[in-house]
């Protein structure tokens, strides 16, 4: 079960980068400013479901 989560984690903050430079380059490119307010929602979307990930672990499997 723990390493579901773990694994879980590593592919939430994966996909919170992946969109994150998605955004980047949408803005270093000059690219349409709705797209750019779009990948924002979702990146902080994906932020709250990996810290809520993050939250689940330790409370579940943090020591002491």
């Amino acid at each position: 079960m723990q390493d579901l989560l773990n694994f879980a984690i590593v592919i939430a903050v994966v996909i919170v980068g992946i969109i994150l430079l998605m955004g980047l380059w949408n803005m270093l490119k000059g690219g349409d400013g709705n797209r750019s307010q779009q990948l924002m929602r979702l990146r902080v979307i994906a932020q709250a479901v990996a810290v809520i990930l993050m939250m689940g672990a330790l409370f579940f499997f943090g020591r002491g």
